[in-house]
């Protein structure tokens, strides 16, 4: 089988599409490139299962492996700044079943070039096996939470609010609660003991999964409720009125306070960003925080994020770090005042946004822009966009999973606009 990066490494569902010794060979063609590899991993079962695999690969082809135990993403990102690279065995925000493996080097996921220079090595079989005496070793080390915990905390004003903090049973259980306490909140947690089954709810933070955060935040008299994915890349907010607060909102909400001269956000980013940002050069990406990335540190970006809930502050790190987000919108609430108020004071843009199963993605989106064709000139960064006066269709490939995936902007035609393509992309799917 042909192993492929997708938007966010190489993942998929456990012994079907990621094996162990998909995992093995992995470690090999890593090894064979880089000698220092530190290496982590999220609560899902399978977790330590493939971290075996990955690690036996690493040492057979001569590397030095040092293992940080069960952290979210933006931990193993920021410690693989002291290596030659960072491997996280995790599937972030895909159900319990997927995993995968993603790759860090000085902090930042690796660009095409090296993706490329891996995907090479795995398919072609071309790794390096170490002589016997060159074999590599492996060893613990369990200061990256704190490591993590003390640059934000470095980076961050203390906050004295009332925060319910949902980790959805994933990696933000051992570091959120702690470091918000930390920083003189009173935090209570939902979901918060790591469990790779996932039973609180889906990884995903979405609207539909948070209804315990939403009902917690309005009953305990909370200042806002945060939520994280698996392995903590993302975040998601609830207000103070129990509101879950959408991806477009948030987005806009960190653009207008962190944005000085330029940001990076994905080409299914809402056009309220172009009305707030007066005077910020707005970059757009294809869909992915990896894009993202590598945007913002070819222009020197102020931020960066997507509206599914990864943020980017690259004073921190270049990884999508959800917890120092959650860190950083409780200090701006703390500062600012009454969370639904200020974003109240946000613009809403009707935006609708969908999914639907596909296996074969290639053939799908060759017939889906054919017919979005029709409408007028596309745009092809991702997808099939059309941009039209009063809004815009965007239809894409799911990065991470078999999914077509729509997303449409309009004042006064989303729900038509979303049928439309809807009906588009189902008669391609079938």
């Amino acid at each position: 089988m042909s192993v492929k990066f997708g938007s966010s490494g190489i993942r998929g569902i456990v012994s079907e599409e990621i094996t162990p010794q998909i995992a093995l060979d992995f470690g090999l063609a890593i090894g064979s490139i880089y000698h220092e590899v530190v290496i982590g991993r999220d609560p899902r079962v399978s977790g330590k299962m493939l971290e075996s695999a990955v690690v036996c690969g690493l040492l057979a082809a001569g590397s030095k492996v040092v293992k940080i135990g069960m952290v979210p993403t933006p931990t193993l990102a920021i410690a693989s700044r002291n290596f030659d690279c960072g491997i996280m065995v995790t599937a972030s925000h895909n159900p319990a079943e997927y995993n995968g493996m993603k790759v860090f080097k000085k902090g930042m996921s690796f660009d095409s070039k090296d993706q490329e220079e891996i995907e090479h090595l795995l398919n072609e079989k071309k790794w390096s096996f170490a002589k016997w005496e060159k074999t590599g070793n492996v060893s613990e080390n369990g200061t990256a939470l704190r490591e993590h915990t003390d640059i934000i905390l470095k980076n961050i004003k203390n906050a004295k609010l009332k925060v319910v903090v949902d980790c959805g049973c994933g990696a933000a259980s051992v570091i959120t609660p702690y470091l918000l306490r930390e920083m003189g909140c009173q935090v209570i947690t939902l979901n918060s003991q790591p469990d790779g089954h996932f039973p609180g709810r889906e990884p995903e933070p979405m609207d539909e999964t948070l209804g315990s955060l939403k009902i917690m935040v309005k009953t305990a008299g909370g200042d806002l409720g945060i939520a994280h994915d698996g392995d903590a890349d993302r975040m998601m907010a609830v207000d103070n009125q129990g509101r879950f607060v959408t991806g477009d909102k948030m987005l806009a909400f960190f653009a207008v306070r962190e944005a000085k001269k330029t940001i990076a956000v994905p080409v299914d980013t809402s056009r309220v960003i172009d009305d707030l940002l007066d005077g910020v050069k707005i970059s757009r990406t294809k869909v992915g925080d990896v894009y993202v990335a590598e945007e913002l540190k070819r222009i020197g970006g102020d931020f960066g994020g997507e509206p599914s809930g990864a943020w980017i502050f690259p004073g921190i790190s270049l990884c999508p770090d959800g917890i120092y987000a959650a860190a950083r919108l409780v200090e701006l609430v703390n500062r600012e005042g009454d969370f639904g108020d200020l974003l109240d004071d946000i613009p809403d843009y009707p935006v609708k946004r969908g999914a639907f199963p596909c296996s074969d993605r290639h053939k799908a989106m060759s017939g889906i822009s054919r017919q979005l064709g029709k409408l007028g000139a596309i745009n092809t960064l991702d997808g099939v966009r059309v941009d039209m006066e009063d809004g815009w269709v965007l239809v894409r490939p799911s990065g991470t999973e078999p999914k077509i995936r729509i997303t449409v902007e309009s004042m006064n035609r989303c729900d038509e606009l979303y049928k439309m393509a809807e009906d588009i992309v189902k008669g391609e799917i079938k």
